[in-house]
């Protein structure tokens, strides 16, 4: 029995037991779209806690999400089992509300406390029939996005970057007066992780990311989270190179078109926050030089912009090494390609970078992101040939510890020096035994 089939036995013995079920959230939105979604979230309405409780025991064993929330889970399926629930704020940012269950609240109030009016429907899962109490169907044929109650949105200031989120994912207008609404909310409270999230879904599941920065400028939301973004725009770059026009321009160009990429990376999310930030270092390293051209010169090794920035939305280790790495060699793949570099330059440059996969990603992103392809296929053509090249070079026998240890050598200061001598042999073509050897006389002398 599937997610869904457990859904309609549930709802089958709640109906006798005298309630209704009904999907909620993502699901019945994602329905209407036409679009494929497995969280299976369902209401109960109109029984006592104890009486699901009952119910749930019959078809399998609960698990207790929140039961003082009235949220429960069932062994062995992914379902979000919840009771109508009534909130009040008693403190900031995204915590600290005050939850009272009331199974008899009714669709109307429980529907009202969702955030926008798409999120608000409702679908009974017996006869299939759309509760539909705030014209959330009407939003999505038209195509915007509007807050539910300006006195339950108000409460938790998420929602601005979930607006955001949602604008983009399904390419969303906002509604003027969610728009306002959001302009007055103050997110400096909301925990980096919940910020974080919106931005992570914004980037991995939106086929034009920009829109989520889009419209968080409409709302004038970029200061708290996002300030060294904010400072991209109006930044002029030289025109010959960047038609599209400031940084800003450039930076919401590259993160589409690295959306268009982000399958064929190994770390989708890490290489849509490196497209995001890759030209932050172009805020300290713009000028103009001694003939009058705008030039940025150094920006991509410009690591504590980009540390400012990243930090306030992760400390992960993995993310933010990977994307300083990415930063700061972003410019190398295209520019040793217009150098016709022989395989040895390409090598050490794919040695550098934490994937170096990815990094073709990032530079075709870029070229592409200033408007033009300006005959990049076959430039695209040279560096994955390379690429190539050095895969196979990587896969061949290298020397390593073990081998020293095994020639008669005794760990110690010389083996890191050591190790990189034949690594660096490694990089340059010479087999394992040749490398070997060479290493080994070094340490003779």
């Amino acid at each position: 029995m599937n997610d869904m089939q457990m859904a309609r036995e549930i709802a089958g013995l709640v109906s006798q037991a005298g309630g209704k079920t009904y999907l909620v959230g993502g699901i019945v939105r994602d329905s209407i779209l036409g679009k494929e979604n497995k969280d299976v979230d369902v209401e109960i309405h109109g029984i006592e806690v104890k009486k699901l409780e009952e119910i749930l025991q019959t078809v399998g064993q609960p698990l207790e999400m929140g039961v003082s929330f009235g949220v429960f889970g069932l062994k062995g399926y992914d379902i979000d089992i919840a009771m109508p629930r009534k909130e009040e704020k008693t403190g900031k940012g995204h915590k600290d509300f005050k939850v009272d269950v009331d199974p008899y609240l009714g669709e109307y109030k429980a529907a009202k406390r969702r955030d926008f009016t798409i999120n608000a429907l409702m679908q009974d899962v017996m006869t299939g029939e759309i509760v539909d109490n705030f014209g959330g169907r009407a939003d999505l044929e038209a195509g915007v996005l509007r807050h539910v109650s300006d006195e339950t949105f108000a409460e938790d200031p998420l929602r601005v970057l979930r607006g955001a989120q949602f604008a983009a994912r399904f390419e969303l207008e906002i509604a003027p007066e969610t728009l306002e609404i959001s302009k007055q909310m103050d997110l400096s409270d909301l925990a980096s992780e919940r910020v974080f999230g919106e931005l992570s879904k914004a980037l991995i599941k939106a086929q034009r990311p920009s829109i989520f920065f889009e419209r968080l400028r409409q709302m004038g939301q970029l200061d708290v989270w996002f300030p060294q973004l904010k400072e991209l725009i109006g930044l002029e770059q030289n025109p010959v190179f960047h038609p599209e026009g400031d940084v800003w321009n450039h930076t919401m160009r590259v993160i589409d078109e690295a959306a268009k990429l982000r399958s064929e990376a190994n770390y989708p999310l890490g290489f849509m926050v490196a497209a995001l930030y890759h030209d932050v270092g172009k805020i300290k390293f713009t000028a103009l030089d001694e003939t009058g051209r705008i030039r940025s010169i150094g920006h991509e090794k410009d690591h504590d912009t980009l540390e400012e920035a990243i930090v306030k939305i992760s400390n992960e280790h993995h993310l933010k090494h990977y994307v300083h790495n990415m930063m700061e060699l972003h410019m190398r793949p295209n520019s040793l390609a217009a150098q016709t570099q022989n395989s040895k330059a390409y090598f050490k440059l794919f040695d550098l970078a934490a994937s170096p996969a990815d990094l073709l990603l990032l530079a075709k992103a870029d070229r592409l992101g200033s408007g033009s392809d300006g005959g990049y296929a076959q430039v695209e053509a040279l560096l994955r040939e390379q690429l190539k090249a050095f895969e196979i070079l990587m896969d061949k026998p290298y020397v390593t510890g073990r081998d020293l240890i095994e020639a008669g050598l005794t760990p110690g200061k010389e083996f890191s020096k050591l190790l990189e001598f034949a690594h660096k042999l490694r990089l340059s073509g010479v087999d394992k035994d040749k490398a070997l050897k060479q290493t080994l006389a070094l340490y003779k002398e």
